[in-house]
């Protein structure tokens, strides 16, 4: 007899066991899907280029964030990691993926940037060298990849790791043919799968994020392939604010 649930940790891991194993995206049990993705540094991803987002460029273009302690969640092969350090911001980066990590670090010491990354589940910095408070919490594309009972540790670990007067920015899927999927919450339970990734609108993200100030929420811009910025306009950008 199977009695183990006492705790809400214990019910999302329950949560997690609803999907197949091959629609994981998440857990630490997702590394391996991941390192197959990043196996092939050649491929047409346009992502896999060593340029920052054109939505972060522009947060730093305008002043809406300046310089301090900055998290790369997801960091993948550490282009907004590395963007951020050329700025003097003291980058901690973290990402499930062994063989992301590892093209990221390659990345950092090629360029001379001083970054500290880690390998792992960021719902397990809690006990690592990833701790204290961040002036900036950087996510492109992963929030996206969770499933909805994730988004309660998400937001536990933006109160628990966000400076107060910092900032959280995020990119995340749009609703519309071009995006993530806008199946409602409960569908994903039942197709035991995530089609994806997960679409959102802009009142959900502001519903989600209804702790922290909007600063600005826009559609990314479609940048050409020979700007220095990466840019699509399947993608939401966020800019979110803790009150000090």
């Amino acid at each position: 007899m199977d009695r183990n649930i006492r705790t809400v940790e214990d019910v999302l891991k329950l949560l997690d066991d609803l999907f197949t194993p091959d629609a994981d995206r998440w857990t630490s049990d997702a590394a391996a899907w991941w390192d197959t993705f990043y196996a092939d540094r050649s491929k047409p991803v346009p992502f896999f280029e060593a340029k920052p987002d054109e939505n972060l460029a522009s947060y730093v273009d305008r002043r809406l964030i300046t310089p301090g302690r900055a998290l790369d969640l997801g960091c993948g092969p550490g282009r907004n990691a590395l963007y951020l350090d050329s700025l003097g911001f003291q980058v901690d980066a973290v990402d499930l993926s062994p063989a992301a990590v590892g093209w990221a670090e390659e990345r950092a010491r090629e360029t001379g940037a001083h970054i500290r990354f880690h390998r792992g589940d960021a719902f397990a910095l809690a006990g690592t060298e990833l701790s204290g408070r961040y002036d900036l919490i950087y996510d492109s594309g992963c929030f996206h990849h969770l499933p909805p009972h994730r988004r309660i540790s998400y937001l536990a670990l933006l109160d628990q790791l966000l400076a107060p007067g910092g900032h959280f920015a995020l990119t995340c899927f749009t609703d519309g043919e071009s995006g993530g999927s806008d199946l409602p919450d409960a569908a994903f339970y039942r197709d035991a799968r995530l089609h994806g990734g997960l679409a959102y609108t802009p009142q959900s993200l502001r519903r989600i994020f209804s702790n922290l100030t909007e600063v600005e929420l826009r559609l990314m811009r479609d940048e050409p392939i020979e700007s220095v910025y990466f840019g699509g306009p399947f993608l939401w950008t966020a800019l979110f604010r803790r009150e000090a």
